[in-house]
């Protein structure tokens, strides 16, 4: 095991044991001061943006449905050249109501309508992602940045998925693959 994932799994558990002291979890942080939690909306409002790093995430649901295991995702995302530029998709974290690590997966273009970038783009991109920020809660910040850098190499596999699948993906006439309404997950890695 590298010392960077080493170091980035210590940095998850310890996120996790210090918010366990207080009976609280990754979503009870993250939910901090909503009442109601809605589907699809962003959590929190207005996303949540690092200066910094350019790096950017939000977490949303979708409509609970019976046996499902997650609860929702974040959406990690980086801006290279900031708050205006464009934005790039790196990949999505998925938990579990206690905020456990369940998943992580690539969407369609079409899933987060972000620009556009290869699979060698978006890699390069990954290392940038650097979550350091104290609200919502620096400790969940602190977490997702972990959980990217822990699992690197399943994300890098997971993009270059993404790029196959949809090299590979003969959508409805007139319809490119990044916009088939009939694709939304590109690849996924199970975690439990």
């Amino acid at each position: 095991m590298s010392a960077a994932r080493e170091r980035a799994l210590e940095e998850i558990a310890f996120c996790e044991a210090i918010l366990g002291k207080g009976g609280l979890n990754i979503l009870t942080e993250t939910f901090e001061d909503v009442s109601d939690i809605a589907a699809w909306a962003h959590y929190p409002p207005g996303d949540v943006f690092d200066p910094a790093s350019n790096s950017q995430w939000f977490y949303h649901c979708h409509p609970a449905e019976e046996d499902a295991r997650e609860h929702g995702h974040f959406h990690c995302f980086v801006r290279p050249t900031g708050p205006e530029g464009p934005i790039h998709h790196l990949c999505a974290v998925g938990v579990d109501a206690r905020g456990k690590l369940l998943r992580l997966f690539t969407v369609n273009q079409w899933v987060v309508g972000d620009d556009w970038a290869d699979a060698d783009t978006t890699i390069a991109l990954l290392d940038r992602f650097d979550m350091q920020m104290p609200r919502p809660s620096y400790l969940v910040n602190r977490w997702l940045t972990g959980v990217l850098v822990a699992y690197r190499s399943e994300i890098v596999d997971l993009v270059r998925e993404r790029d196959a699948v949809l090299a590979g993906r003969v959508p409805p006439a007139g319809v490119p693959a990044r916009d088939d309404r009939g694709l939304e997950v590109t690849s996924q890695f199970w975690l439990v």
